[in-house]
């Protein structure tokens, strides 16, 4: 186990990179020991199965400072009556016969495939949300190519061409 059990040596905290299968066949030539028993002598040296847990935070020194230009941005935009909104990518979604949840009144259910395989979509849908909150109004915007910054463009000046321009109207340009 030495030349396959990584850690921190100045704790206990140790772990291994072969499966106990790998083990177990590396163990054959000296010795025979089934999966489960390499298993049962690991936990006996202290070894455990264990999941990694993100708590390292690495924060950088400039990144208050973008916050606090991007809120001073945002407060000047206000302050002139112009328009600030909040955009995001949603989860991508299958467009074709496939099992959504909830439930609707009818006689009788859909039938839909059984798997959600890609191959059997006619499609995929990108869903685009554009919120503002001064009107406290959500839009969204669904492409079918790719989920780029084309797309992202695409978006807002659907939002700005469709409502921007009538809920702002003293506002020039869309900056």
């Amino acid at each position: 186990m030495e030349n396959d059990t990584v850690g921190d040596p100045c704790s206990m905290l140790k772990w291994k990179h072969k499966s106990l299968r790998a083990l177990s066949t590396a163990l054959s030539p000296t010795h025979h020991a089934s999966a489960p028993t390499v298993g049962r002598l690991l936990e006996q040296l202290d070894y455990s199965r264990k999941v990694n847990h993100k708590q390292i935070a690495i924060s950088s020194p400039h990144r208050d400072e973008q916050f606090q230009y991007l809120e001073g941005q945002k407060q000047a935009f206000l302050e002139r009556g112009w328009p600030v909104i909040h955009v995001d990518t949603k989860k991508r979604e299958l467009i074709g016969l496939f099992k959504n949840p909830g439930a609707v009144w009818c006689r009788d259910p859909h039938r839909v495939n059984v798997y959600d395989f890609r191959s059997l979509a006619e499609g995929v849908a990108i869903p685009y949300g554009i919120y503002d909150p001064v009107r406290n109004a959500g839009y969204v915007f669904v492409g079918t190519s790719a989920d780029t910054p084309d797309f992202a463009v695409d978006g807002i000046v659907w939002w700005w061409q469709t409502y921007g321009q009538v809920d702002y109207p003293g506002v020039p340009e869309l900056r």
